[in-house]
């Protein structure tokens, strides 16, 4: 253990990142604010934590327990001061998805492997935080997240009709033969108290969100139904309620009895929820820093939702991340610094200690309809079109993802796997295939590709050619494949001018390339000429000899250069008025 405290401490703000917000809580304004931000949040996290565990296949405590230290240790080691962490919808599907398995073999033993997994998450994330690895989230793309939204959104909704109807839910190995189920099993047998509890609870919180916005919804559609359903008998009459709840806080738990292999099986679960997680997180605390002006740390940020992680593993919980609509009830309240995020804590502490007899009579049929409303602002479908309309090949990638996801659920973690790769393979091709331009002068006396000004004229004697990226060994073919292809196509040539602005890099491949194009330019009476090299380019050419080998008075900073360069080394058998590529008079 000495050893994570060394390598914790000796990064600079790493272990006491609360320090630079705390002692603005001496200004009772701050203060004030604080405390009202986080009981408002509170009000908001109670009845959705409870939700959000019956979406993981949890007892609905479960997500009070993982409402209760995660907010307050993502606070006050995390580098965002507005976040609210607990538990959130997709991370919550994905818990279900990995515990679906161990659930159906051993019953509620499985309950242990629900701390393991947040363990593991936990352990993840503060180890990718520690080494500075916040990079890797980027591998999840837009695209990637946008298909998988949208379908975890779809799939999310529709895993609660069997509780809005109160039927039970249909059999099935895929997400979508289990709905078709359900619906034929509520035709025939759905269960109208639900019914009329599930169209109370949405008329409520839909109402009262448009008409009465400053209004907590979610928590008066809960008090009423709960009321309702205490009053009417819902329970008595067949409807489903959370029933006992455990009284008070939960206690440290360090689970000792487990399978091996079933640990082993959940630790590529662990992974994707900690990037998506973190990502879902992450892009909720960049939009709030940018209006609050702060300072933002992705690494310390993965720091803090990773210890959050280890304690509601430790405390009873279940993997938990950044949630964008209590964020945004935290920052419209008024939420200044993370206190406001331990005075959330506090409450749900409290709600734990002292008012969950109160909560014997909430119906499940609300819960659902709290899941169903949550996520329904997560399906938007105009992202995937503007991504379509930016790059087809990201259109691709989430329309696959989407789609995919849709069709193996509850194998979700699939899905986003498969939209990884294939966003990884699309990147790759792009890069294999640069764009490659041959340039001429067009009237305003820039160059322009001629592939797109088809009307411009070029020279017989001189080619332009312009190569749109860094020339390494996946694309080094491609190039000399262009570059020899203007040759043949053009038998009087004598000079082809490069010009590398666009070249960022050069590999050894794209080096011993380069070196055989001009040869092969060479032997067939073809000058090769650089221009516009950047520093990276030329550094790589002058330690492999290349640079000396074709000649230093080949290479020149500017394109001009290079066009009077050539037009005197043709002499008088080329008019260089003439030429096509020269700058016109005015």
């Amino acid at each position: 253990m000495n050893w994570f405290l060394d390598i914790w401490t000796s990064i600079p703000g790493r272990s006491t990142p609360f320090f630079s917000w705390i002692g603005e809580l001496r200004d009772k304004s701050v203060l004030k604010a604080d405390i009202i931000a986080g009981i408002t949040v509170a009000l908001v996290l109670v009845p959705q934590s409870m939700a959000y565990a019956q979406l993981a296949g949890l007892p609905a405590y479960y997500g009070l327990y993982a409402s209760f230290l995660p907010p307050m240790v993502a606070a006050l080691f995390g580098s965002s001061r507005q976040l609210a962490t607990g538990p959130v919808a997709m991370v919550s599907l994905m818990t279900a998805t990995a515990l679906a398995p161990i659930a159906s073999q051993s019953g509620d033993g499985f309950l242990i492997y629900a701390l393991i997994l947040s363990l593991m998450v936990g352990v993840f994330q503060v180890a990718l935080g520690l080494l500075r690895l916040g990079v890797l989230v980027d591998l999840l793309s837009h695209p990637v997240v946008v298909g998988f939204t949208n379908a975890g959104a779809i799939i999310i909704a529709t895993s609660q009709l069997n509780k809005v109807l109160g039927v039970d839910k249909g059999a099935g190995d895929a997400h979508y033969e289990s709905v078709y189920n359900t619906v034929l099993t509520a035709l025939e047998s759905t269960h109208m108290p639900t019914l009329y509890m599930s169209i109370l609870a949405l008329g409520i919180m839909i109402i009262l969100k448009k008409y009465m916005p400053k209004v907590p919804n979610v928590l008066v559609a809960v008090v009423v139904t709960t009321v309702l359903a205490w009053y009417t008998g819902f329970s008595e009459s067949g409807g489903k309620v959370v029933g006992n709840i455990p009284d008070g806080l939960p206690g440290l738990t360090i689970p000792t009895e487990f399978d091996m292999d079933i640990v082993m099986s959940l630790i590529s679960y662990a992974i994707i929820i900690s990037l998506v997680g973190f990502m879902e997180a992450i892009a909720i605390a960049k939009a709030m820093a940018v209006k609050t002006k702060q300072r933002l740390d992705a690494n310390q940020e993965l720091v803090g939702q990773g210890l959050s992680n280890l304690a509601s593993g430790f405390f009873s919980g279940y993997p938990v991340s950044g949630s964008f609509s209590r964020s945004a009830v935290n920052i419209n309240a008024g939420a200044v610094t993370g206190f406001s995020s331990v005075v959330t804590g506090i409450v749900v502490a409290l709600t734990l200690l002292l008012l969950t007899p109160l909560l014997y009579h909430l119906p499940l049929a609300t819960l659902a309809s709290v899941i169903i409303l949550a996520v329904a602002n997560l399906v938007k479908f105009k992202p995937i079109v503007h991504a379509w309309k930016a790059e087809p090949h990201d259109g691709i990638t989430a329309v696959i993802t989407f789609l995919l996801t849709l069709y193996i659920a509850p194998h979700i973690e699939y899905g986003i796997l498969v939209g990884v790769v294939l966003s990884i393979i699309l990147f790759v091709i792009r890069f294999m295939r640069p764009r490659v331009a041959e340039l001429s002068r067009y009237e305003d006396g820039t160059m322009r590709d001629i592939a797109v000004f088809p009307e411009l004229e070029v020279s017989d004697k001189i080619a332009l050619i312009r190569f749109d990226g860094s020339l390494f060994f996946a694309n080094a073919s491609y190039f000399e494949f262009k570059v020899l292809e203007v040759m043949a196509n053009r038998p009087d040539l004598k000079y082809i001018i490069l010009d590398a602005e666009g070249i960022n890099q050069i590999d050894s491949s794209g080096e011993e390339v380069l070196s055989q194009v001009a040869d092969r330019l060479t032997q067939n009476g073809v000058t090769l000429v650089v221009a516009r090299m950047k520093r990276q380019f030329m550094q790589a050419l002058r330690r492999t000899g290349l640079h000396e080998k074709m000649g230093e008075g080949n290479f020149f900073s500017r394109i001009t250069y290079a066009l009077d360069f050539v037009w005197d080394s043709l002499g008088d058998e080329y008019d260089r008025t003439t030429c096509p590529l020269r700058r016109l008079s005015t």
